[in-house]
């Protein structure tokens, strides 16, 4: 997925062997942890380690960062040890999604 989206692997790349099952974008932690379901791809704005734990949380596959974001240093070092891979892309999440469907990466509902 990473590969054919374009993605930089920013943290966790010996994670990514998981099965993506879909996508979900929000900046709304409550949101994600509320409808996000396991093994999805999040996309989000969020650089604040609290990404981490929800990720954890929900069990996803993988944060994607949009529009250049650098995640902070204090959630690259908490995705580092729990193995949460974090991508990161120039492009805006709009366009990061369209690249998530065109690749059969359908929206979780």
């Amino acid at each position: 997925m990473a590969e054919r989206a374009e993605l930089e692997v920013l943290v966790g790349a010996d994670g990514l062997d998981v099965e993506v099952t879909g996508g979900y974008a929000a900046d709304l932690i409550s949101t994600v942890m509320a409808n996000a379901k396991q093994d999805n791809v999040w996309v989000t704005w969020h650089l604040h380690p609290n990404i981490v734990a929800a990720a954890l949380i929900v069990k996803l596959s993988a944060i994607i960062l949009v529009s250049g974001r650098q995640p902070e240093q204090e959630t690259v070092q908490r995705a580092q040890q729990e193995g949460m891979p974090i991508l990161g892309s120039s492009l805006p999440a709009f366009e990061i999604i369209g690249r998530l469907h065109g690749m059969g990466i359908l929206g979780t509902v």
